[in-house]
């Protein structure tokens, strides 16, 4: 999974729940090496890109989508859409 984005606020990740489930995390600023792949995935319909997407704009709203995301923590915004 791939969680592409800016994070303002700080998450608690419970590790006493998930070292039994041998899952890896891994951090790091525009690792852009796996983007080729992920966006495969997204072609593939492997991930459902659609369903992060919580905000739809017009081009025409650009600074209204922009001060949504800004605001995300309020908004609940997780990834703003944009179309033309």
């Amino acid at each position: 999974m791939a969680n592409v984005g800016v994070h303002g606020k700080s998450v608690e990740l419970h590790v006493e729940d998930l070292w039994i489930r041998n899952i890896n995390i891994s951090m790091g600023l525009v690792n852009a090496n796996t983007t080729p792949m992920l966006l495969k995935l997204v072609v593939q319909k492997k991930v459902p890109a659609e369903k992060f997407a919580t905000h739809h704009f017009r081009f025409d709203q650009f600074i209204e989508a922009y001060d949504t995301f800004a605001r995300a923590a309020e908004t609940k915004a997780l990834k703003v859409v944009i179309t033309a």
